[in-house]
């Protein structure tokens, strides 16, 4: 039986590849076209099995290649996608024929549901599901990854590893967001390049476009020689960008040009210079928001936002505390550590505000106090050793949902038999805010530690 394959339909390579990728670890075939006129001739000769089309192409738009395939193929399933989440787009997308609508940046959870519905099946047997994950073996030494959620996000990011595609990762301070950007750079094809890192909030405002660009000497007072800037550090790398959300407004169209052009141009000089690094983004702030207040360019966010990948905080990671907390331990006393029970129960009832960073420095803390080679609840800090600990430091308002609210989704949910892609659709929400919401739910309704 020939092997089922999906057409995408982009104009960008860099994202025709991350999803080819990412269609071809769920067991299908993938197909390419870079322009609408291309998609209509390889819809016509491939006969493929689905179209994943963007809306936004050169020429023929997503919307006018998706009527030229209804004039001769009225069952093919099509899924549009855009950056630009329309509502009167979404409309004429179903309209005109199309099975379901996703904006960027792409949620795979969400698009491999789409790409199961629109196909009439499960998941097939050759999917990412069956076996050993592809990264099993490749984790560098001492990466702790025992939680689900944190297994989830390690297999997203080696799918997106294998492309060029700008890469956004979301995630509270201290949760390990740059350990996801090494290992994107460790699995991808630029591995044997530099994996340069800056942090946008750490550089000072007046220095930030040297910092990024470089400048020539004399460029300005203080310019006692020339600089290559991290963008030309990175050349034939990977260029990790922390807390971009912290980049000033004036710099962010600088950094626009230089991702589209594939060009910057130092500071003091008149000749743009041609780099090539992929981006890898992190932010613990809520971009959307910020591009909505006027605090983020609303095209810079599409631009470094093709893929998002959400780290989750280390209270949704509890199955990774005591893996950490012991390989903290071991590499701070330097000799086999063991944890009491007594610890053990400290640290799996505190609910780490501080996330993984937070964790270590307590880790850190018991090895400097601890005598022996037994960590005891005394050399915690007290904010993790004392009683009630877990209740003092969740915050108050956290996850608070009423219950009418909580009586809705579940309804919902039900409804949808416990499909969260169709049950956010009938809520008006994103997939994204109605796993949030199911988390406070269940954090809610999680009994108490034994005393």
């Amino acid at each position: 039986m020939s092997q089922t394959t999906i057409l995408i339909v982009d104009d960008e390579a860099a994202q025709r590849r991350l999803l080819a990728g990412f269609v071809e670890s769920l067991g299908y075939r993938a197909a390419e076209a870079g322009s609408g006129e291309e998609a209509i001739g390889a819809v016509r000769q491939r006969r493929p099995d689905m179209v994943l089309l963007d809306v936004r192409l050169p020429g023929l738009s997503g919307i006018d290649v998706l009527a030229e395939i209804r004039k001769f193929d009225e069952t093919l399933p099509v899924l549009l996608i855009t950056a630009f989440a329309d509502l009167r787009q979404a409309v004429a997308a179903i309209k005109g024929g199309a099975d379901d609508y996703l904006a960027k940046p792409i949620d795979l959870d969400e698009l491999e549901a789409a790409i199961s519905d629109a196909l009439g099946k499960g998941r097939p047997p050759e999917s990412r599901g069956a076996g050993e994950p592809p990264w099993t073996g490749r984790l560098p030494p001492g990466f702790v990854c025992h939680s689900a959620a944190m297994r989830h996000v390690v297999e997203t990011a080696a799918v997106v590893a294998q492309s060029n595609a700008p890469v956004l990762i979301l995630g509270p301070s201290g949760s390990g967001k740059e350990m996801i950007a090494q290992l994107i750079h460790l699995w991808s094809p630029r591995a044997g390049g530099p994996l340069v890192a800056a942090n946008c909030a750490g550089l000072p405002e007046s220095l930030i476009e040297s910092e990024l660009f470089g400048h020539t000497k004399g460029a300005f007072t203080g310019a006692g020689q020339a600089r290559q800037g991290v963008f030309r550090a990175a050349h034939g790398g990977t260029l990790f960008l922390d807390e971009i959300g912290e980049m000033p407004l004036p710099i962010q169209p600088k950094l626009l040009r230089a991702l589209e052009s594939g060009e910057i141009t130092p500071v003091g000089s008149d000749t743009p210079v041609t780099v090539d690094a992929r981006l890898v983004a992190a932010t613990n702030r809520d971009l959307a928001e910020a591009v909505a207040q006027g605090r983020f360019r609303e095209d810079l966010y599409y631009r470094i936002n093709v893929v998002e990948l959400a780290v989750p905080p280390l209270c949704e990671r509890i199955d990774d505390v005591l893996p950490l907390a012991q390989r903290f331990a071991s590499e701070f006393a330097g000799s086999p550590v063991r944890i009491s029970p007594q610890a053990v129960e400290c640290l799996l009832a505190y609910p780490w505000p501080g996330n993984v960073r937070e964790l270590r420095n307590a880790i850190q803390r018991a090895c400097l106090l601890c005598r022996g080679d037994v960590i005891l609840p005394e050399h915690l800090p007290p904010r993790i050793a004392a009683p009630g600990a877990q209740a003092a430091a969740a915050p108050a308002s956290a996850g608070r949902l009423s219950q009418v609210e909580q009586a809705t989704i579940l309804a919902t949910l039900a409804e949808c038999h416990g499909n969260r892609t169709h049950a956010a659709k009938k809520l008006g929400i994103s997939r994204r805010a109605l796993i949030y919401k199911l988390r406070a739910m269940e954090s809610r309704t999680r009994p108490d530690p034994p005393a």
